[in-house]
């Protein structure tokens, strides 16, 4: 594994590299506010073992890469979406296999809309439409939104942020497996201790919606693998249904009792179904 600062469209993004530059190429995509520490090292390492060269990156304003002003983003969602393409463009890749996780899922698709041809099949984990649809789909289940209307954090304090997050990491696993306190304490912590500027992730909360108007969903024409767990508190399961049906040729594989994100649990699920995938 090798970690790269590059300068690509006039920012700075922070990189990391894992495996063989000839091997088939696999771009991770976080979710907002998370730093590409939760692509955990393992995780990475078992992608590159199966033949891949894996590639993931801090998103603006979380990690090593540019980080702006608390409150005052000064980019785009559609940045972060061009962000993508400049990662590939650093590494001279001209198209990738692309997996996003939560709302890396929603930045994927976005990429495979407006950039096609970077994009050589899609994996979505824990997300939904990056584009409204017709159907009806359930919102986050009562406990998330307690937990987001009621937790109280200090952003101005290192130990209230971890504590904060790792009660937010308890509350996405879902509650039908052990939640293992200790890992995710010591991942929230060295997030928080090596980013720029913590506080400024909460930026990503303040991105304008609808600023970016995609084609439809039908418009993606790279095999896409959806991975869903059934106890997702954020997206319920039918996003991801409907994710799948929506996108032509989309597949999807539920995960038995996982919540929101890419469990350790699951590992020897997911990274096979991606190898398979990609192969």
């Amino acid at each position: 594994m090798a970690e790269r600062t590059v300068e690509t469209g006039g920012i700075t993004l922070c990189t990391e590299s894992f495996g063989d530059r000839s091997d088939p190429p696999v771009l991770l995509i976080a979710g907002l506010g998370a730093s590409m520490l939760w692509w955990e090292d393992g995780f990475c390492r078992m992608l590159a073992e199966g033949g891949r060269f894996v590639i993931r990156y801090d998103h603006r304003d979380t990690g090593r890469s540019v980080t702006y002003q608390p409150g005052r983003p000064g980019y785009t969602g559609a940045d972060l979406v061009g962000d993508a393409a400049r990662v590939l463009d650093a590494y001279e890749i001209p198209a990738a296999h692309v997996v996003g996780v939560s709302a890396g899922g929603a930045l994927a698709q976005l990429l495979a809309l407006d950039h096609a041809g970077r994009v050589l099949s899609l994996v979505l984990i824990s997300t939904s439409s990056a584009v409204p649809g017709d159907r009806a789909l359930p919102p986050p289940t009562e406990e998330f939104l307690r937990f987001v209307s009621t937790a109280r954090v200090d952003w101005s304090d290192a130990d209230s942020v971890i504590d904060y997050t790792v009660a937010y990491a308890r509350v996405l696993a879902g509650g039908r497996r052990p939640f293992d306190e200790t890992a995710a304490r010591g991942l929230v912590r060295r997030d928080v201790e090596r980013a720029h500027d913590f506080a400024a992730a909460r930026n990503h909360d303040a991105l304008p919606d609808g600023e970016h108007a995609p084609g439809p969903l039908s418009a993606i024409a790279v095999p896409t693998l959806v991975l869903h767990g059934t106890a997702d508190p954020m997206f319920p399961l039918p996003h991801g249904e409907a994710l799948a049906e929506r996108i032509p040729g989309g597949r999807l594989v539920a995960l038995p009792d996982a919540g929101h994100g890419v469990d350790r649990a699951d590992w020897a699920t997911v990274v096979p179904a991606i190898l398979a995938h990609t192969a």
